[in-house]
């Protein structure tokens, strides 16, 4: 089993490297999801074990599935 503060590690690495894929940046996505920056970069930085809900906001303002932002083998 993966360790909490890994696993959101990972799960911001992925959203981090999707965002970067797709041309975004922070503050783009931020803006996209109706948060701000921070909250993104915290997210990304595994900093906040952030809600199942704010991952579907950001798989659908990455134009994923949300099951794609946990793909983290």
């Amino acid at each position: 089993m993966v360790e909490k503060q890994n696993f959101l590690l990972l799960v911001g690495q992925r959203i981090k490297s999707v965002r970067m894929s797709k041309g975004i940046n922070q503050a783009q996505l931020a803006s996209l999801c109706d948060r701000d920056k921070q909250t993104i970069e915290r997210i990304e930085n595994g900093k906040i074990n952030t809600s199942i809900y704010m991952l579907n906001i950001i798989a659908e303002a990455l134009q994923i599935e949300p099951k794609d932002l946990l793909d983290i083998k």
